[in-house]
């Protein structure tokens, strides 16, 4: 029993999660950079569990992810990633750089606003009911390839080991499960991208973005 006076240990961070989901993959990666221990809630997109009532009640977007912080309760990657930049501000992933840190920003928010949200479930789906089966793929591939161009452009000048230098900042957080999504899911060549395949590469050695992958997450599929 605790003693009289002295302070309830702090509740651990709730994430409500999709395996596969690369906006929850993102959040994952931050929350692994920052060396914060959190219950993993999964949510399943496929049998619709975002629909639940329960789960309306977190996020009433219906997306995953989804942060629970005591009475805080954030339903956005981008906002999740600033959340947490500012309660655990060891292990910075914005540098006090004004310049570096705006592309940053820039960086996260080409992913989270032109890149991923135009081939979520939800778009790629309606694309195959309306237009077709099978045009979902050339879809997202020509959007990835917009954003990969652009993220391509801005950071191919200022990439160290990571995107924005040799450390790892809140870019690589964002780009990493584009990129991996890109590779494993929708057969885009990278070739066309030198600077994202080598920072590809750097990520997938890297034990913090290999923890979040999103074959080792509880509820992927089994292949046995």
């Amino acid at each position: 029993m605790a003693e009289a006076g002295a302070a309830a240990p702090a509740a651990r961070l709730r994430l409500y999660s999709y395996w596969r989901s690369s906006s929850a993959h993102r959040v994952r990666i931050a929350l692994n950079l920052k060396g914060v221990e959190y219950e993993y809630k999964a949510v399943n997109l496929l049998k619709g569990e975002q629909s639940d009532p329960e789960f309306m009640k977190v996020n009433p977007m219906k997306f995953v992810p989804a942060l629970v912080d005591g009475d805080t309760v954030i339903g956005d990657s981008y906002a999740i990633a600033l959340y947490l930049e500012d309660k655990y501000p060891e292990c910075p992933l914005l540098p006090q750089d004004l310049k570096m840190k705006a592309l940053n920003l820039q960086i996260a928010s080409i992913v989270c606003s032109g890149i991923q949200p135009l081939h979520n479930l939800t778009v790629l789906r309606f694309i195959e009911q309306k237009v077709g089966t099978g045009e979902s793929l050339p879809w997202t591939q020509q959007q990835i390839d917009r954003g990969f161009t652009a993220a391509e452009n801005l950071i191919k000048g200022c990439a160290g080991k990571y995107a924005t230098g040799d450390e790892v900042q809140l870019a690589d957080v964002f780009l990493a499960p584009q990129i991996y999504s890109a590779v494993t899911r929708f057969q885009v060549n990278m070739s066309n991208y030198p600077t994202l395949a080598r920072l590809h590469d750097e990520y997938m050695k890297h034990p913090a973005f290999q923890a979040a992958l999103p074959d080792r997450q509880p509820d992927a599929p089994s292949s046995t």
